[in-house]
């Protein structure tokens, strides 16, 4: 048995953590993944999004296999900011940036150890399953890339997305839904020193909600949190205007769409008591999943895992991934680790050892 090539799946990785691909940026890197899968000998469709999305394109892309089972296989290749002129590094086996930008392992760590792995497959002769690979755009910050992905491509009922981070055997079966809430509020300007009493204060209407409201942890499935609070012009004027952004997360459906209500209704009410007025802009930015820890596709994951050495578990995150959307669209999806840490910061590292091992679980998988 050849053993994954360890020189090949570093120098791919670094290769593509150098193409610089920021969200809404992937035509570059969607470009060259096309190429890279059509000479592995996959049909690539490359698949348009909304131009605010991207300028590039979702990836599809099929190989067919001889064993009776196919598997949708699901990174982004995008990176958050700043992740231009990324220079790796590497030493004592582990690859970071040179600390003035993230690394990308988030997620090119992911489609390195796939297309390492498909070329295991390739040099071994080996049997395998139907490969469809479901490479996104602008996943960082909204989901956007799968959110537009066209499912009708796909013929597959399960996925992997090698999106997380943890120790390799990491299987994230729980997400939470987010929602996005948009408050401005609006009082009365009027002179500070002259007439304050004539205006109406929008910040003094803010914090008086806000103190009313339930954030942070609300409870052991849901978050709550005010994000951005812009508004004021000058010392001398009682603010007329200020804009608030705040999210609300849950992995019950019902307890997110109480907690929004409760932040809504907070907001009118103390804006009325004020005399104040408020526009509210309110919108799912994706929908929570739970799949059962006994969930036939968990099982056969963990079998993979367990067989390249690794100790898989199931865990729930506070976080989203393209495995939201994938579940959503009624696609059976999950997520696993490969090994990024400190991902967002410019501290982001991976070990070459991780990336070696969860190639080996995705060779492991297709072939069984």
């Amino acid at each position: 048995m050849t053993l994954v090539n360890r020189e090949r799946l570093v120098e791919h990785f670094i290769q593509l953590v150098k193409i610089d691909s920021e969200s809404r940026d992937e035509k570059q890197i969607g470009e060259a993944l096309a190429e890279q899968l059509g000479e592995l000998g996959f049909t690539v469709h490359k698949l348009p999004v909304p131009e605010q999305v991207s300028n590039g394109f979702n990836i599809y892309a099929r190989l067919e296999g001889k064993l009776d089972d196919s598997i949708v296989l699901s990174c982004h290749m995008d990176t958050v900011t700043p992740g231009k002129g990324i220079e790796p590094v590497i030493e004592d086996g582990i690859i970071r940036s040179k600390g003035n930008t993230i690394l990308g392992g988030d997620d090119k760590s992911g489609i390195a150890a796939i297309i390492e792995a498909v070329r295991c497959i390739q040099a071994e002769n080996l049997e395998h399953k139907t490969i469809e690979i479901a490479f996104t755009v602008h996943e960082e910050g909204g989901l956007f890339g799968s959110q537009h992905f066209d499912m009708s491509y796909i013929s597959a009922d399960k996925a992997i997305v090698l999106d997380t981070g943890g120790p390799i055997g990491t299987i994230v079966n729980a997400a939470p839904g987010q929602q996005k809430i948009v408050a401005t509020i609006k009082g009365r300007p009027a002179h500070a020193g002259l007439a304050p009493e004539q205006g109406i204060s929008a910040i003094q209407v803010a914090a008086d909600a806000i103190m009313q409201m339930k954030l942070l942890r609300i409870d052991e499935e849901t978050t709550a949190n005010i994000g951005i609070v812009q508004g004021g012009n000058a010392t001398n004027i009682v603010m007329p205007e200020i804009r608030i952004v705040a999210e609300a997360r849950s992995l019950n459906d019902s307890k997110l769409e109480a907690q929004v209500e409760h932040m809504i209704s907070t907001f009118e009410t103390v804006a009325a008591k004020h005399g104040a007025e408020v526009e509210i802009e309110s919108t799912r930015a994706y929908n929570a999943f739970v799949l059962d820890d006994n969930h036939p596709h968990i099982a056969a994951v963990k079998a993979s895992f367990e067989a390249i050495g690794a100790s898989p578990y199931t865990k729930g995150t506070g976080g989203g991934s393209d495995a939201n959307n994938f579940n959503a669209k009624g696609l059976t999806t999950i997520n696993v680790s490969t090994g990024m840490a400190k991902v967002h910061t410019t501290e982001e590292f991976i070990a070459i050892d991780d990336m070696v091992k969860v190639t080996e679980f995705v060779k492991h998988y297709l072939t069984h």
